[in-house]
């Protein structure tokens, strides 16, 4: 009997055992849950890099390494180069506050600070009015022009802004252009337009090219073998090469003229940077032909003037020939050998030409640049 007493007490402490057990699982399985953050928290958790202990104190040290930041006085250097500049007109701080209509205390810390930050001392402040060091007349030969500049920019903005609206044309073009092709049209285009600036700038060749990529010119008028890729070319008249002879020449009674007949009389051209002489040059080492040049010089009155002279013969073009030459001297027709010259209008691509320049080349061949990239702004078809 004790026995089965002693066996049912086991298995009532089992049971009991058994039960606090999974009591103790209830219990800690409630404390997870509690514990347990949301699936959002837990995603932005594992989301979230791990920063070492040690990131603040790194930042901290970046931070002491880094040198301060330079903090100076209004930190405008024009505001401090104009008080410098009318401390020295005024000879003192205080009169030189009265005319920046600021405080003398102001006036003193931007005087202050422009030293400081150049490093050097530019004004002597123990005498009664302020003296110019050695920098500080140095700066100040530098500084003045750009004071006086910007505290007249508004007068001289107005005033070139109503010789805007009177307009300006500027064209380059060589000495046989403007003498020759261009009185007619400037003529035009005065009676027209009498209010327009209009200059002529006498250049020939790179110089002309130079002002054109400058833009300190609106367009070129001349002649042009090779065209550049960032220009463009518009040819308006051709004229024929010409010979010309004195009346007394051996070649004057000659009806057919040769290339061969040239080599043994020296010639007069024009300056070897020009279009001319490059162009006789080819046309006789292609024909394998010699010739001689007797004499360079720049201008076509002066050759036709040295050619009546009997000084030498010239090939020259037909734009500068008229009657009165015709009556003095022997003339050749040459296109047999040698090509044609055309003069034209150069404008650089992507050029904006004002309504004064576009009316100026109209006058040459109306309706000459049709095309809006002539006339409006833009990159160059390069």
């Amino acid at each position: 009997m004790l026995r089965s007493n002693r066996l049912c007490f086991d298995g009532v402490f089992d049971k009991l055992n058994v039960s606090i057990e999974y009591f103790d699982i209830v219990k800690v399985t409630v404390k997870q849950l509690n514990v347990m953050p949301k699936s959002n928290e837990r995603l932005s958790t594992l989301a979230a890099p791990k920063r070492s202990p040690s990131a603040p104190k790194a930042r901290r040290k970046r931070r002491k390494s880094e040198p301060a930041a330079r903090f100076y006085y209004k930190g405008n250097r024009l505001k401090q180069l104009r008080a410098f500049c009318y401390a020295v007109k005024f000879g003192t701080v205080v009169r030189a506050a009265e005319a920046l209509f600021l405080s003398a205390s102001s006036v003193s810390l931007q005087l202050s600070a422009l030293e400081k930050e150049l490093g050097a001392r530019l004004l002597e402040r123990t005498r009664p009015r302020l003296a110019l060091t050695r920098e500080g007349q140095m700066l100040y030969d530098m500084a003045r022009p750009l004071i006086e500049g910007m505290e007249s920019l508004d007068q001289h903005f107005r005033s070139q802004r109503q010789g805007m609206d009177a307009g300006e044309v500027t064209i380059a073009a060589g000495a046989s252009t403007i003498q020759y092709l261009l009185p007619p049209v400037v003529r035009d285009f005065r009676e027209q337009h009498p209010e327009v600036h209009l200059q002529l700038a006498n250049v020939t060749g790179k110089d002309g090219l130079a002002l054109l990529r400058s833009d300190q010119a609106d367009f070129a008028v001349g002649s042009m073998l090779d065209v550049p890729h960032d220009l463009s070319y518009e040819p308006v008249h051709w004229f024929d090469p010409m010979l010309i002879l004195p009346l007394e020449h051996p070649l004057a009674a000659k009806p057919d003229i040769a290339l061969e007949d040239l080599s043994p009389y020296g010639l007069i051209l024009p300056p070897q940077r020009l279009t001319t002489y490059r162009l006789v040059d080819l046309v006789f080492q292609q024909q394998r032909v010699p010739y001689r040049v007797a004499i360079e010089v720049g201008g076509w009155e002066v050759i036709k003037q040295y050619v009546a002279m009997g000084l030498g013969i010239s090939i020259v073009t037909g734009i500068c020939i008229n009657e009165d030459d015709r009556a003095r001297l022997a003339v050749r027709n040459m296109r047999r050998w040698f090509p044609q010259r055309s003069y034209g209008v150069v404008v650089r691509k992507g050029k904006y030409l004002s309504a004064h320049a576009r009316a100026f080349v109209d006058l040459i061949k109306p309706g000459m640049f049709v095309r809006g990239d002539y006339y409006q702004s833009g990159h160059s078809e390069r």
